[in-house]
C-alpha cells in the first residue's frame, strides 16, 4: 500500500488515509518521548521547490524530513535560472540529474505538481497548487480532528470564508467526507462556489449555519492575493458578518465547539484576538501535527519505479467549479 506521489486527496482510498493517520499518531508519540531523529530516510534527499512564499508548510516539511534523517535542499527560485526564462521542464531535468528522491512542490498553477511527477522518478508531494489542492493540510486537519473525536463519523465541520479560492477547503472537505464527517460551507455568496456537491450544505448567513449545529468551526484565511476583484465591501464588514467576533466566541464557548484555522491568521478579519487564547482552539495543534503528518507521508511514499499514469491524477479545477468528491 505505497505510492510514488501524493498529488491530491480525491484519489486516496480510505484505507490509505487511515494508514497515514495511524502512522502520524505513531510519529507524534515517538517524538513526545524526546526522540528527535530516526534513520528512516537516511541517505535520501528531499528538495524543497517552492514557487510561492510559505512559512508553515515549508518549515514543517523541512523539520519532518530532517527528523527522518533525510538531507534537505532548498531550491532558491528567486535566484535561479527560472527568473531568466527557464521553463519548469528544464528545471526538472536539471533536478532529475541531481538524483533527488523527493520533491515537495508549491506553485500558483493548478496541476503543476502532477506535471512534474510525470517527468521524474522522484516522489512528488503537492504542497499547494493554486486554488486546487493541498493534501497534507487536509491530512493534518483530519488528524487534529481525530485527536478530539477518535471516531469522527457523523461529526459536523462548518468551513467559513473564501471557499472559492481555497485549496484547503477543497482538500479538507473531500478527505473529511471520506471519513464520514459532515461538511458545510459558509461565506459571502460571491466566495462560495455555486456548484458544490449536494452533500455539502451551502450557507450565506452565520446564524443559519450555526443552527446546523457544527462540532468544529473551521475558518479560512481571506486570500486577497487570489482575488482579482472586490468580493466584499471591506475587511471590517467581512469580520462583522462572517468573522468570529468576541460575542460569537462567547456563543461558541458556551456550546463547547472547537475552532480551527490553517494559518496564517488575519486577526480582526477571520477572528478576534481572543480566539488565540480560547481553550478549544486547535490552531496550535494543527501546526504541531503538521510535522507528524508530513513525516508519515515522506515515510510512506516510494521514489522510483514507473511514472504514474496521467489519468491517475485528478484534473485541476477552476475556482467556482464543483469540488472533487469521492
Amino acid at each position: 500500500m505505497t505510492r510514488k506521489d501524493l498529488l491530491d486527496i480525491a484519489s486516496l482510498q480510505r484505507e490509505e488515509i487511515e494508514f497515514l493517520l495511524d502512522q502520524s499518531t505513531s510519529f507524534k508519540k515517538l517524538f513526545s518521548h524526546s526522540v528527535k531523529k530516526i534513520p528512516a530516510l537516511e541517505g535520501k534527499s528531499v528538495l524543497m521547490l517552492f514557487y510561492e512564499a510559505s512559512t508553515r508548510t515549508h518549515s514543517s516539511f523541512e523539520v519532518a524530513a530532517k527528523r527522518l534523517s533525510a538531507e534537505v535542499t532548498n531550491f532558491d527560485v528567486a535566484h535561479s535560472s527560472i527568473t531568466k526564462g527557464e521553463s519548469v521542464r528544464e528545471t526538472i531535468e536539471t533536478l532529475q540529474a541531481m538524483r533527488t528522491d523527493y520533491i515537495v512542490v508549491r506553485h500558483s498553477h493548478p496541476g503543476l505538481p502532477g506535471m512534474i511527477a510525470r517527468q521524474t522518478t522522484a516522489s512528488v508531494i503537492n504542497a499547494g497548487d493554486g486554488a486546487h489542492e493541498h493534501p497534507t493540510q487536509a491530512l493534518l486537519d483530519a488528524f487534529t480532528i481525530k485527536e478530539k473525536f477518535p471516531d469522527p463519523r457523523g461529526k459536523k465541520v462548518l468551513i467559513i470564508g473564501d471557499i472559492l479560492h481555497s485549496r484547503v477547503a477543497r482538500s479538507t472537505s473531500t478527505l473529511l467526507q471520506k471519513l464520514g464527517v459532515e461538511v458545510a460551507y459558509l461565506g459571502p455568496g460571491s466566495l462560495v462556489p455555486k456548484y458544490v456537491p449536494a452533500s455539502i450544505p451551502r450557507f450565506t448567513d452565520y446564524e443559519t449555519a450555526m443552527a446546523w449545529a457544527p462540532d468544529v468551526v473551521y475558518l479560512l484565511r481571506v486570500q486577497m492575493e487570489r482575488q482579482d476583484v472586490q468580493f466584499f465591501p471591506s475587511v471590517r464588514e467581512y469580520h462583522r458578518v462572517y468573522g468570529i467576533t468576541n460575542d460569537r466566541l462567547a456563543e461558541i464557548s458556551d456550546k463547547g465547539l472547537f475552532i480551527m484555522h490553517p494559518g496564517p491568521v488575519n486577526r480582526g478579519v477571520e477572528l478576534c484576538d481572543a480566539v488565540m487564547d480560547y481553550k478549544r482552539s486547535l490552531i496550535t495543534n494543527q501546526v504541531e501535527n503538521g510535522i507528524s503528518v508530513r513525516m508519515a507521508v515522506l515515510d510512506w511514499l516510494t521514489p522510483g519505479g514507473e511514472f504514474p499514469r496521467q489519468e491517475a491524477y485528478a484534473a485541476p479545477q477552476r475556482a467556482g467549479s464543483p469540488v472533487v468528491t469521492p
